[in-house]
C-alpha cells in the first residue's frame, strides 16, 4: 500500500459510486482513513465494505449534502472517529436534464441545493476544525460544463457548476491565511453507472470520436487529480481548477472539419 497520506483523514460525498468512489479509493489507496458519505446508505454501506474487504480504511455514513443539520453531523461524526478532518472532497451532484422552458422550479431549486448549495454546507461544516488546526485540503468536483462547454437543457447543472468556480476562487481567499488550500477539478465525460444508461452504443462511439484521447475518463483518472490537489505536493496551489478531459476542451473545430489548404 502507498503512503502518501499516511495519518490522514478524508471525507468524500456523493461516494457510494462513480466519481466519488473513485476519489475514495484512491485516497484509501495511499493510506488516508475515509468517510464515504452518501443519501443512499445501501449503496454507501457496500462500497465502504468493498473498500473495507481490499485492506483500505473506510467508513461510511448516510447523509444528504443539501441538508446542514446532516452536514454538521457529518463534521462532528469524523471529529469523533478519525480526531481530525484534513481532505475534505464534495463531490456529491446530480443531472436531470430538462429544457429551461419546461423546467419546473422544483427540479431547479433541487440541483442547486445538492450541487451548489452542498458544496458551501459540506466545507462550511468542517471549517473549523481545519481552521483549529491551520491546515486542510478541500477539493471541489466541478466539471467542464458551465465552465468551458455548454449542453442543451442542462442549464441549472451548468449554473451549480459554474458557481462551484465562483466559490473555489473567493473561499480560497478567505482561507489563504489558515493553511487551508481550495481546489477543484473538472471532469469531461466519465463512464460511471450513473452515466451509462445514457449512451447507446452508437452516440457513445460518436461521443468518443470527438475526445481527442478516443476515450471517456474512468473514475480513478478523476481521483488521481483529486489525490494530487490533496497532497501535500499541491501546498501551494490554491483557488484553481484542473481540467481532467482528454482533451474534449482543446479542438477549435469539430472532428472532421476541412483543413485549409
Amino acid at each position: 500500500m502507498s503512503t502518501r497520506l499516511r495519518g490522514k483523514c478524508a471525507i468524500v460525498t456523493g461516494a457510494g459510486r462513480g466519481i466519488g468512489l473513485g476519489i475514495a479509493r484512491l485516497l484509501a489507496k495511499e493510506g488516508a482513513s475515509v468517510l464515504l458519505v452518501d443519501r443512499d446508505e445501501n449503496l454507501v454501506s457496500e462500497a465502504a465494505a468493498t473498500l473495507s474487504k481490499s485492506g483500505r480504511k473506510a467508513h461510511y455514513l448516510r447523509a444528504d449534502v443539501s441538508k446542514a443539520d446532516d452536514m454538521r453531523s457529518m463534521a462532528a461524526w469524523a471529529v469523533k472517529e478519525f480526531g481530525q478532518i484534513d481532505i475534505l472532497c464534495p463531490n456529491a451532484a446530480i443531472f436531470d436534464p430538462s429544457p429551461i422552458v419546461d423546467m419546473p422550479e422544483e427540479l431547479w431549486d433541487r440541483l442547486i441545493d445538492i450541487n451548489l448549495k452542498g458544496v458551501f454546507l459540506s466545507v462550511q461544516a468542517c471549517l473549523p476544525k481545519m481552521m483549529a488546526r491551520s491546515y486542510g485540503r478541500i477539493v471541489v468536483t466541478s466539471s467542464i460544463t458551465g465552465n468551458r462547454t455548454a449542453i442543451a437543457g442542462m442549464a441549472h447543472y451548468a449554473a451549480s457548476k459554474g458557481g462551484i468556480n465562483g466559490f473555489i476562487r473567493a473561499a480560497a481567499l478567505e482561507f489563504a491565511g489558515h493553511g487551508i488550500t481550495i481546489n477543484g477539478v473538472e471532469p469531461g465525460h466519465v463512464m460511471t453507472e450513473g452515466a451509462a444508461p445514457q449512451y447507446d452504443p452508437e452516440f457513445k462511439r460518436a461521443v468518443e470520436s470527438f475526445i481527442p484521447m478516443g476515450r471517456f475518463a474512468e473514475p480513478d483518472d478523476i481521483g488521481k487529480a483529486v489525490l494530487f490537489l490533496a497532497s501535500d505536493d499541491a501546498a501551494y496551489i490554491t483557488g484553481q481548477t484542473l481540467i481532467v478531459d482528454g482533451g474534449v476542451t482543446l479542438p477549435e473545430y469539430p472532428p472532421g472539419f476541412p483543413r485549409a489548404s
